[in-house]
């Protein structure tokens, strides 16, 4: 079963924990910090809309991206509980990424750019951001560092509610610098509980690797920053952040 597919519906009772309105607050002392005011927004890969409908209660012109026709499902009925300002949600993939207009911001967030786990298609994703922002505008984004994804080989997590009980169990794989998240998830459906299976993948990019095809977009500021911070990674960062204006 393809990534997403059957989480899609408990993903966010087991996301409870993600702080969206500090990573929120931490992106925009990033632009105030580089002077960028921005208006308009995309929110690529969105998910199932958090940080799409929190931008929007922000006052921004929200359009949000997404690959998972489920996700964005979830996405939509979140979002139409708002009076007014409600974000437009399209289905793409972000190496084939379209826009109707272009935006000032683009923000891509939760590691979402590891998910793409064909380094050309990366690349071609970048690309496509770049020509969808305005000029002067920024693509602000997280990725899952080399060390962490390495560190999770063998791991085994578990996270449950009263409706859902979910195991991961994490591999990396050296030649492919891939790690793989086998995902057994057990919901509840009346009095049984149906059982599905999810791979999901991240693609171990380096620093260096980013910049360079950030660059080769035509981005003029590429900066690095460790996990939610106003310095540079660290030795050791499990994630890192990405500031690059066009």
């Amino acid at each position: 079963m393809s990534a997403y597919e059957s989480l899609a519906f408990s993903y966010d009772s087991l996301t409870q924990d993600i702080p969206y309105e500090h990573m929120l607050a931490y992106m925009e002392a990033l632009l105030r910090r580089h002077g960028v005011q921005p208006q308009s927004v995309l929110d690529l890969a969105c998910g199932t809309g958090s940080m799409s409908v929190l931008l929007a209660k922000r006052g921004y012109q929200v359009l949000a991206a997404d690959m998972s026709e489920d996700m964005l499902s979830m996405a939509w009925e979140k979002a139409s509980e708002l009076e007014e300002n409600r974000p437009y949600f399209i289905c793409q993939r972000m190496e084939r990424l379209r826009l109707p207009y272009t935006v000032d911001w683009v923000v891509c967030c939760l590691d979402s750019l590891n998910y793409v786990t064909n380094p050309e298609d990366c690349r071609q994703a970048i690309v496509r951001v770049f020509q969808s922002l305005a000029p002067g505008g920024v693509f602000l984004f997280d990725i899952n560092t080399p060390e962490k994804l390495r560190g999770l080989d063998g791991q085994i997590f578990l996270d449950e509610n009263e409706e859902t009980y979910c195991v991961w169990r994490a591999e990396f794989d050296e030649e492919e610098n891939i790690c793989y998240y086998g995902m057994d998830l057990f919901q509840t459906e009346g009095d049984l509980w149906r059982r599905s299976f999810e791979e999901h993948r991240e693609y171990a990019y380096t620093v260096e690797q980013l910049t360079q095809w950030l660059k080769e977009a035509g981005f003029g500021i590429v900066e690095v920053y460790g996990d939610r911070s106003l310095e540079g990674p660290k030795p050791g960062e499990q994630r890192v952040y990405f500031f690059a204006q066009k």
